[in-house]
């Protein structure tokens, strides 16, 4: 999955959903009647009016992660990926992604990107900042969401929308697939899962991850992770976690903690 924001086209709407969501109220516009089914395009939105996903349209977000500083910067479908570190040698490395592509800078001077080293960039730095942001980029045009249907966790009810990717837009990991689970009375992400390496000659693999610490930071909601993991369970499988997870069947992997998290509106 690569993720490349696209956010102007129903910013619109989300800000309206936003201000609902705010005061307690979410819209499904009687899609959970018999006569018309909820729809994953209904929940998601609603998800990411409950997240505060409109005020990152125009925002930075700054974080540190595993003890590397982020900045995710959007400008109304500008954006600018940053990720600054010190490498082995104890030189300062700032390595970013934006609509015009993938950069590095080595104390200050910009150094030339092999594949792989751009491959290395984007896995860095996109892959956090998709992450991280979560719910907002299932609003991007390459997602294909599918209504699951209601499942229980841990005595909760929840929405559970599977997602795949377009081949156009959806960048050079597209094959991966998610599936997420939003409360059904305040529509939040507590949980999602998601299987890598789908493409052929890669290794697959599934994660699951549970949501902790999650905290409003300037009107925005974010959350910490616990990542989980079944050796066997395929990417068609994925349903089963929650159970799985339930039951104790999971394997903790990692855990996923961003710290110092700062957003500022533009």
């Amino acid at each position: 999955m690569t993720f490349i924001p696209s956010h102007a086209s129903s910013s619109t709407r989300l800000f309206f959903l936003a201000l609902l969501a705010a005061a307690g109220v979410f819209v499904t516009s009687g899609c959970e009647s018999s006569e018309r089914p909820l729809s994953a395009t209904t929940v998601i939105d609603s998800a990411r009016a409950a997240q505060g996903a409109a005020l990152l349209d125009r925002a930075v977000m700054r974080f540190r992660f595993r003890g590397d500083a982020y900045r995710l910067r959007h400008d109304q479908g500008r954006f600018h990926y940053r990720r600054d570190y010190t490498d082995s040698l104890g030189r300062s490395v700032t390595e970013g992604l934006t609509n015009a592509g993938l950069y590095r800078t080595v104390e200050g001077d910009t150094v030339s990107l092999s594949s792989s080293d751009q491959s290395a960039v984007e896995t860095a730095v996109n892959s956090v900042a998709y992450f991280s942001l979560l719910p907002e980029p299932l609003d991007d045009p390459a997602v294909q969401p599918t209504y699951g249907g209601r499942d229980t966790i841990d005595g909760v009810s929840y929405h559970r929308v599977r997602v795949t990717f377009r081949q156009d837009g959806g960048g050079k990991d597209w094959e991966d697939v998610f599936v997420y689970w939003f409360r059904t009375d305040t529509y939040v992400m507590d949980y999602f899962a998601y299987a890598y390496g789908q493409g052929a000659d890669e290794e697959a693999g599934t994660r699951f991850r549970e949501a902790y610490n999650a905290r409003r930071v300037g009107g925005v909601r974010v959350a910490d992770y616990r990542n989980y993991t079944v050796d066997s369970l395929r990417a068609d499988q994925m349903a089963q976690y929650p159970d799985l997870w339930g039951q104790g069947a999971a394997r903790l992997v990692s855990r996923v903690e961003l710290d110092s998290v700062r957003v500022r509106p533009l």
